[in-house]
């Protein structure tokens, strides 16, 4: 039972990639007159509004989704991580800007930043990236500052310190390798939260955009047709919970074996 989110979750990550191959139509082929079938042997989730194979725009439709939500955490943890650092390490004036600042943010609901971000921007992936990782970037550097000011006053960070060791040095060979565990289970954590808040934005259509064969923008399209055709919502919400799913549970696992404060998780 503990493999089988890794397993799930290397299966979508391998049929997102594999997609080309594995799907039976091109995900944008229009074909106005198999609008709306049911599940047939072609089409085995059936087709869409504009006659779109729905199963294959469902191999396609984490995608991007997923690099995006990937690449932004991947992103905010590298801020997060770096602005934590400097907070608690060096404390004084610099501690209390980056925690003021950290506090507007965290004062502000999340949905609501990414969404003036994505608004002002416009729509696309960069426009997502930047919102989310605007958004993102807090969570890491509270965690990273509180564990910054307990390893500063360790014992070999004042032995580096005395033998002129530089703090760019201590962070990276000292500092870094002891939040390994932390950073970790947050950034596994954060990606679900993140394909979520990917898939919100591009619902609001602020997101990724059509034809673009993406979950989110599958489940918006689907809405006037729910009640006569609800695999075509019914499909894409399912990967989108699966994924988020999976990942949860590999950082609720990591979290356990690592033995890491589970405080952490409360930052996100």
């Amino acid at each position: 039972m503990e493999a089988m989110p890794f397993m799930i979750l290397g299966a979508i990550v391998l049929i997102t990639i594999l997609a080309p191959l594995l799907a039976p139509f091109d995900p944008e082929m229009i074909d106005m007159q198999n609008r709306l079938s049911a599940p047939t042997a072609a089409h085995i989730l059936g087709t869409d509004s504009l006659g779109r194979d729905t199963f294959s725009r469902v191999l396609y439709g984490g995608r991007q989704s997923i690099l995006l939500a990937f690449a932004a955490t991947l992103i905010s943890m590298g801020i997060g991580t770096a602005v934590g650092f400097v907070a608690g390490y060096y404390g004084g004036k610099a501690d209390l800007l980056i925690t003021g600042i950290s506090n507007v943010f965290l004062g502000i609901p999340g949905v609501s930043i990414m969404v003036a971000f994505a608004g002002v921007l416009g729509p696309g992936m960069n426009s997502l990236l930047i919102a989310v990782t605007v958004n993102s970037w807090v969570g890491f550097s509270r965690i990273v500052r509180g564990e910054v000011m307990q390893l500063k006053h360790a014992n070999f960070i004042e032995g580096m310190k005395s033998v002129g060791a530089s703090d760019g040095w201590i962070f990276i060979r000292h500092v870094l390798p002891n939040l390994s565990d932390s950073l970790i289970i947050l950034f596994a954590t954060k990606v679900g939260s993140v394909v979520l808040s990917v898939a919100s934005l591009s619902y609001l259509g602020l997101g990724l955009q059509p034809p673009a064969p993406d979950w989110a923008i599958m489940i918006s399209d689907a809405r006037p047709y729910f009640r006569e055709h609800p695999l075509l919502m019914a499909a894409p919400g399912a990967a989108i919970i699966t994924f988020v799913w999976s990942v949860h549970a590999i950082g609720d696992y990591m979290r356990d074996k690592l033995d890491v404060n589970k405080g952490a998780n409360d930052a996100l």
